[in-house]
């Protein structure tokens, strides 16, 4: 039989236990941990949610990385065609990670009603257009068919189509500016097929998508000349190993730039979210390990006359220090449960009913995304355990100054 254990099982089960001054200690010292272990879990998932979604949101407007023309051009609109027949084109096999590529091309335009209008950022897709990034962000209508013959079908985001007072099956017309400031503009008519919202409002404000042969024949270009490819990669982790790469093998006339690069402050302002992460994590450990030496101290103090009685039977004072970390584990490991049970349901409630919901302007998203990894929950577990039992050792070590004659006449 482990003695140790037996002891601080028999302290933690009796009754005289719960009435006694250490019992609120005891409580605040469970609820430090289970709140310190409910702000961890959450400020990590929704963490890095929140960069995982951005990346989602950028990555499916522009791709990972973007190979063009080397112009001076800063805007999205696409000035200098790029010849479709490339080497790294349709698959780009020089370089592994790569998963997919296509062709776009973008002009920008005026999209004109009856009550109001708005610029755009047109953006000519063609049949090898990665949809699938687009049609989780699909609130009503379908995507355009671009298999055919060239129509008139793009989809629109949610907000332009709410300030233009637009829904699905509505027509409208968009001019194109020509080069010559005296020519009349290019007008075409599209008609809506898709409404999309992604909350990223930089995007959502600006872009429709389309077919991209109304560039080609706006711009007079061939159909073999596009303005830009996106890459996709199989890991974010490694797009500026990747990106690289793809700059070797796209060729010397050609630029790329990776998504990280573009939106360089995006990026930046999202690795903040890691600081503060840390800044997190070491406050609410702190916080957990200060109370459970508090509550460590008033066990041994209030259990000074069983020390003595345990050293003058022959206990060493290692197995004394043992029992009452046995007694601690048993309140971290409760604290523990409640604080897991509550961040996982925190989140779970988050994921599939979204009830905490974010300022798109701000954050670009609309509602705080959740990123839950068991790894990471287990591992939050292990180090808050670890830097307890770390730290505890230190006021175990009070049990060694306490001499038996004095802790048995101890009042």
């Amino acid at each position: 039989m482990n003695l140790e254990y037996f002891i601080a099982k028999r302290l933690i089960t009796a009754k005289a236990n719960k009435s006694s001054i250490s019992a609120p200690i005891i409580k605040i010292a469970i609820s430090a941990i289970s709140i310190g272990m409910v702000m961890m879990i959450v400020s990590v998932a929704t963490g890095i949610g929140l960069q995982q979604k951005i990346r989602e949101k950028i990555s499916a407007f522009n791709g990972h990385i973007i190979i063009a023309n080397y112009d001076n051009n800063q805007s999205d609109a696409t000035l200098v065609p790029v010849a479709k027949n490339q080497k790294f084109y349709p698959k780009f096999n020089s370089v592994p990670e790569v998963s997919h590529i296509q062709a776009v091309a973008s002009k920008a335009g005026i999209i004109r009603t009856a009550e109001a209008f708005e610029g755009i950022i047109f953006k000519g897709v063609g049949t090898d257009y990665k949809w699938d990034n687009i049609k989780e962000y699909l609130v009503s209508g379908r995507l355009p068919d671009l298999s055919g013959k060239l129509n008139p079908e793009v989809v629109i985001s949610q907000y332009l189509a709410n300030r233009l007072k637009l829904k699905v099956g509505d027509g409208f017309n968009t001019f194109f500016m020509k080069e010559g400031q005296s020519k009349l503009p290019n007008v075409r008519r599209f008609k809506i097929v898709g409404i999309f919202n992604s909350g990223f409002q930089e995007f959502d404000a600006s872009f429709v998508l389309g077919d991209i042969r109304h560039i080609q024949r706006i711009n007079k270009w061939k159909s073999d000349q596009v303005g830009a490819f996106e890459v996709f990669v199989n890991d974010f982790d490694n797009i500026k190993t990747v990106g690289e790469q793809v700059y070797q093998y796209s060729g010397s006339t050609l630029d790329s730039q990776t998504i990280v690069e573009k939106y360089s402050y995006i990026f930046e302002w999202l690795q903040l979210f890691d600081f503060n992460i840390v800044v997190i994590l070491i406050v609410m450990i702190l916080v957990a390990t200060i109370n459970m030496v508090v509550a460590l101290l008033v066990l041994i103090l209030e259990r000074t006359q069983m020390i003595g009685i345990l050293k003058a039977l022959g206990a060493s004072n290692w197995s004394i220090r043992k029992t009452f970390l046995y007694n601690a584990s048993y309140l971290i490991y409760r604290g523990l449960f409640w604080g897991n049970l509550i961040g996982i349901s925190i989140l779970l409630i988050q994921k599939y009913f979204g009830v905490v919901h974010l300022n798109p302007e701000n954050y670009y998203v609309n509602e705080a995304p959740v990123y839950i990894n068991v790894f990471y929950i287990i591992l939050l577990n292990v180090l808050t355990v670890a830097v307890c039992f770390f730290v505890l050792l230190i006021p175990s070590y009070i049990v060694t100054k306490i001499t038996p004659v004095k802790a048995i006449r101890f009042d």
